[in-house]
């Protein structure tokens, strides 16, 4: 009876969530607070640490799908932690990274140390790091790619920079490890960022702005 109920004791302390847990979601929260470096250069509504994460891991599973990976979620999971280090190290820029050192891998292992994550996640933003798998360099040319989206994005409301970073950004492209992600570098350049509105069903395609033949 009483070791019965020790184990039952053992089972409840395990399903309690680690107070690390709990520390590790507070902090991934923070990062819509952790502004791109970038916002430097570009408009005041450049996107936010979480909101790069959020979009490079759908653009890495539409390049993984291209590819022929079968493990869309490992390849969301290293989308999703691949910057989450810059919780602790900060963005830095093309600019301020000429004047700065980071040690990025020290805060990924601290953000996740004691965390029931840590083990899994801290491995796969290794794996990242190091490029070597189909699903590293595919998170790798989304992330290069989220950049192409918010310049087009950018340009669309004004912002001129793309222009004069275009030379620089082909050399981005011959750095993309994947044939997808090179196929969709080059589709970005000639995409409008309103397209997916103008063309969807709305009141001029489908509703009563739509013209009568």
């Amino acid at each position: 009876m009483f070791g019965l109920l020790v184990d039952c004791i053992l089972l409840i302390f395990n399903l309690m969530p680690k107070k690390r847990d709990l520390e590790l979601l507070y902090e991934v929260g923070c990062l819509r607070f952790l502004q791109r470096n970038w916002r430097q250069f570009l408009n005041a509504d450049v996107s936010n640490e979480a909101e790069h994460s959020y979009r490079v891991a759908w653009i890495a599973m539409v390049l993984a799908k291209n590819e022929g990976v079968k493990d869309l979620g490992k390849v969301v999971r290293m989308a999703l932690v691949h910057d989450v280090g810059e919780s602790r190290s900060g963005d830095v820029h093309y600019v301020s990274r000429q004047y700065t050192s980071r040690d990025e891998e020290l805060a990924i292992e601290d953000v996740f140390s004691g965390t029931s994550l840590a083990k899994e996640m801290i491995e796969l933003w290794k794996e990242y790091e190091r490029r070597e798998t189909i699903e590293a360099k595919i998170v790798k040319d989304a992330d290069n790619l989220d950049v192409e989206f918010e310049l087009k994005e950018q340009e669309a409301k004004g912002e001129t920079l793309r222009k004069y970073w275009f030379d620089a950004r082909q050399r981005i492209y011959k750095n993309l490890y994947t044939k997808s992600a090179k196929k969709m570098w080059k589709e970005i350049q000639n995409s409008n960022p309103h397209d997916w509105h103008f063309f969807a069903r709305n009141r001029f395609t489908a509703g009563d702005w739509k013209l009568k033949r």
